[in-house]
Formats: C-alpha cells, sequence, structure tokens
C-alpha cells in the first residue's frame, strides 16, 4: 500500500509538473506574449569608468551613449544634429548664447523627471572633476543655467561653429542624481534619461542592460542586452562560432574575420574615421631634437603596416585628419614619402646619431585594446625604425588601464594609441592633440602658440574655406615639428550570428544597441 501511495504522488507530481511547464509555455508563447529577446555581444574592449566626467575612450563611451541622453544627439541615418531631450533651441549674442527648450516627458528609469537642473548639475559636475574628457566642456563653455524647470541656457566664452556638435559628447549628458556632486564614480551604475537602464555590471566580465521604461524615444528592439568581455581576437571568434554571442565587435584581427567569413555569419564593414598615429613625448630628450622625430616619421612605412599587420582592411594615414574628412592634406606623405630611409638617416646623422652612437627609443603598446594585432604592429615598426642602422628600440607593453595612466602621466617615450572621433569635424582631429590647453591628456609635452591662434581662430569662424585654410596650415606645422605621426586610417566590422535581423551604427561609430532586433 505504501509503495502504491508513494508512485501515485509521483505521477500527480509529474502531472502538476507538466502543467507548470505547459502554463509557463502558453504565457510566453499566447498571442500578445513572446519570449525574451535577448541580444549579447562580445567585445574585446574594457568599460574604463561608467561616468561621463571621466570617461574617455571609446567603448565606455558607446555603453553611455546606450544609457544617457543630451540635449541634442546625431541622427543615425542622416548624420545630422537633431534634438534628443532638447525640443527646439535659438542662438542669441552672436553666437555665445544658447538657449534649449527641453521636453517634459523624458525620465530617469526610476521615474526622477529629467529637468533643466539636472543638465546644470550634470555639466558642472565636469567642470569641478576635470577629469581627461573635462576640455570637451572647459575650453567652450563659460557658464550653463536654468532659469526653468525645462530650460537651458549655455554661454559660450566665445562663439563657436561646430558647438552642436560637441553638445552631443558624453560630458553633456545628463547623469542621476545619484551621482556624487564633486567626484568620481567609476562603477556607478545609477545611469541616465538614456534607452537603457543598467541593471547588473561586473568589471571586465560583462554587463546587463534593461529598456528604460520611461524613455522618451522610440522603444529597443529587444528586452535585453548582455556585453561580455573577451581576453582577445581569437576568443571573440570561438564565442561567436560557439553560439554564446550574437554579436562581435571591436575587435576581431583580419585572421578571424577571414575565417569567419562564409561560416553562415554576417561580416559588416564599417566605414571608418578612426585613425591610428604614434604619439612623440617632444620634451623628453632626445625626441626634443626635431630632426629625430622628423627622421623617425620619415622611416615609416604605412604601405607594408597595412598590408602585413592588416592584410588589407586599413589604409595608409599621412594627416591626423583622416582622408574621408574634409580639409585633410597627406602633408606625411609629402614632406617624408614612405619609407624613406635616405632622408630618415640623413636626419639621424644631423642630430649627430652615428653607429657609435645611435639612437635609443622606448615604443610602447597595449596588447588587446586594438586588438591582438597591436604586438605584430609595434614589431614591425620596430623593424622600421631598425633598418636605419642608427636605431634601437626596446619594446614595452602594458594592459590599458595602466596604459591610459602612463599616458596622461606623460610616462611614455613613444607609444601607439588610436582616436575614434568625440565630433565629426575636422577639429576634433586637430585641436586635442595639437592645443596645449587641450593636450595634456597625451603627455606629449606639445605647444606652439601659432597652432594654438590658428586652431582659436578656425573654432570662431562661419566661412568654411577659411577654416579649411586655417587647418592645412595647422596639419603643416603638424607635419614639421612631428608630435605625432600618424600611421593608418581604418575600417571597423561587425560580424553577427544568423539570429540578428537588424543592426545599426551611428555616425560616431557606436552600435546603437536598440536598434539590434533578433529573431526567434
Amino acid at each position: 500500500m505504501a509503495a502504491g501511495r508513494s508512485r501515485a504522488l509521483i505521477a500527480l507530481v509529474a502531472i502538476v509538473i507538466i502543467l507548470i511547464i505547459g502554463v509557463a509555455a502558453y504565457l510566453m508563447l499566447a498571442p500578445g506574449r513572446e519570449a525574451e529577446r535577448v541580444v549579447v555581444i562580445g567585445t574585446t574592449d574594457k568599460i574604463t569608468e561608467l561616468d561621463p566626467a571621466t570617461s574617455y575612450d571609446f567603448f565606455t563611451w558607446e555603453v553611455l551613449s546606450n544609457v544617457m541622453a543630451g540635449l541634442v544627439k546625431y541622427d543615425p541615418e542622416t548624420g545630422e544634429i537633431v534634438g534628443d531631450i532638447a525640443e527646439t533651441w535659438t542662438v542669441e549674442e552672436g553666437g555665445k548664447k544658447w538657449i534649449f527648450k527641453l521636453r517634459t516627458d523624458a525620465a530617469f528609469p526610476d521615474g526622477t523627471p529629467c529637468t533643466a537642473k539636472d543638465f546644470v548639475r550634470s555639466i558642472k559636475r565636469v567642470m569641478a572633476i576635470k577629469g581627461d574628457p573635462s576640455w570637451l566642456v572647459t575650453e567652450f563653455v563659460e557658464n550653463v543655467e536654468a532659469p526653468d524647470d525645462y530650460t537651458v541656457v549655455i554661454t559660450l566664452k566665445k562663439p563657436v561653429s561646430f558647438f552642436l556638435s560637441v553638445l552631443a559628447t558624453p560630458p553633456y549628458f545628463i547623469v542621476h542624481p545619484d551621482y556624487p556632486e564633486n567626484e568620481a564614480a567609476p562603477d556607478a551604475t545609477y545611469g541616465g534619461c538614456g534607452p537603457y537602464k543598467i541593471v547588473d555590471f561586473k568589471r571586465d566580465e560583462y554587463i546587463i542592460l534593461e529598456p528604460n521604461p520611461n524613455y522618451h524615444g522610440e522603444k529597443p528592439k529587444n528586452d535585453r542586452v548582455i556585453i561580455r568581455f573577451y581576453k582577445n581576437s581569437e576568443a571573440l571568434r570561438i564565442a561567436l562560432e560557439n553560439g554564446e554571442i550574437d554579436v562581435a565587435w571591436r575587435t576581431l584581427n583580419p585572421d578571424d574575420i577571414e575565417a569567419l567569413k562564409g561560416k553562415g555569419f554576417n561580416v559588416i564593414e564599417v566605414p571608418g574615421n578612426f585613425i591610428r598615429y604614434i604619439v612623440v613625448k617632444v620634451d623628453q630628450p632626445p625626441l626634443d631634437s626635431k630632426k629625430i622625430r622628423q627622421a623617425l616619421a620619415a622611416a615609416i612605412d604605412r604601405e607594408e603596416i597595412a598590408e602585413k599587420v592588416f592584410r588589407g582592411t586599413v589604409e595608409p594615414l599621412y594627416s591626423m585628419v583622416p582622408s574621408t574628412l574634409w580639409s585633410h592634406v597627406p602633408v606625411f606623405k609629402e614632406k617624408y614619402g614612405d619609407g624613406n630611409l635616405e632622408l630618415a638617416i640623413k636626419l639621424l646623422r644631423e642630430a649627430g646619431i652615428t653607429e657609435d652612437n645611435k639612437l635609443k627609443v622606448v615604443l610602447w603598446y597595449t596588447p588587446t585594446h586594438y586588438g591582438d594585432t597591436e604586438a605584430a604592429l609595434a614589431a614591425l615598426i620596430k623593424e622600421q625604425w631598425e633598418r636605419t642602422g642608427l636605431i634601437e628600440v626596446e619594446l614595452k607593453s602594458a594592459e590599458w588601464g595602466t596604459y591610459v595612466d602612463l599616458l596622461s602621466q606623460g610616462k611614455m617615450m613613444l607609444n601607439l594609441l588610436g582616436w575614434y572621433p568625440d565630433y565629426l569635424d575636422p577639429d576634433n582631429f586637430l585641436t586635442p592633440f595639437l592645443l596645449s590647453t587641450a593636450n595634456t591628456w597625451t603627455g606629449t609635452g606639445y605647444a606652439n602658440p601659432r597652432v594654438d591662434q590658428l586652431l582659436n581662430e578656425a573654432q570662431i569662424e562661419l566661412d568654411k574655406a577659411t577654416r579649411e585654410r586655417y587647418y592645412r596650415m595647422v596639419q603643416e606645422i603638424l607635419a614639421d615639428e612631428v608630435p605625432y605621426i600618424p600611421l593608418i586610417q581604418g575600417k571597423l566590422f561587425v560580424v553577427t550570428s544568423e539570429k540578428v535581423v537588424s543592426i545599426q551604427v551611428s555616425p560616431l561609430q557606436f552600435l546603437i544597441y536598440s536598434s539590434i532586433e533578433v529573431s526567434g
């Protein structure tokens, strides 16, 4: 009898479990209900600081752009600046005063309204903390005020022809009131008024986003975005092949991209404005000699770099302004050619360098942040410089967090770096590097009053032809004084599984997470 009762009880439990599963399936799949749409993105990038007052790297800006919002933003279709939380704006006092009228339906995920006073607090917080990106505010803004809950007034130090583009960057994003007033919050998950909220974050492992229920814009096409961080390109490729992720984004190396083609994955090429270059510490002997800096520039063979290291997935670059942007002049090619060892040797000898007194330099690189081709890039540059017979190169590396610290402290003699534009204007490829009040983050030690004057004049000039003339002059000085050596202009590649129905990249080359639609 006991055994019979046990069998009956087991059968009853089994029936209940089946019914529970059936009800759950019905609730998920019944009309009007869908299974949760989850997108998993893999990347070899890392998040630095989830605080727009201190964050100044491409990937963290991408995340912030998906969880926060500003007064204006780039239209992903046209590339034009359009309103975000600001509905309208007017300009007064010859371009110095900007008055923004805000929409009244924007709110943080917890329901707190996004008001003008929050914008004022957020922008002044960036100015007070003085983090790396603060120059995007302090260089332009004199004051910011909120005469009422839905009006923001920004007074500039001088008219700025491209100010709306600057205004679309993260230092101007509105942050939740829980962000501390005058100190950085590197691991903060309070977020902003963007399309997503952060629900979980474990540094260097994952970050999980869900839609902001109070977002004022179009609802995301998915219910959750999970971003997973991987050590290198190979690990990222394997994760995509194994179905762990739906999107592989920054950075797959050329070999792994080729391996994924023809395996049922979608390989999407994104035309890029990002550039790679060498930072030269011009105030450190022997690099304080202009002839030595010029010799280093002359010995670089960009065609060889593009083919050997990147398999033709990048293009040689001969200025800090990319070739796809107006005002670009290939000044380094005009002045030095490409891989011009004869000129490099001549300049080195004129600087007192001989076989018995070789130039000794240290070149730094970071092994994973720009993909795992970085060691090969550094090795090839070492080889190119040492072909002169007059240079000895020591290679050193550091992971990204340490690398950024060394960079800002000016502790690297020569180092490889990349730049993804803050805003789409030639100014953004020149001012952050060459303006003496804006380039401290690079550690180069470069300052030239004439360059400062030209860049400042270009900022207030409304005539495009005149601005172009100023920028051409700056590029000529750049090639002569060599505080930076441009190397390549890259492309970006997004590789997705067949599960991904649609995906979109912004004009600033950020993934727009809300646009990612998945099937099934």
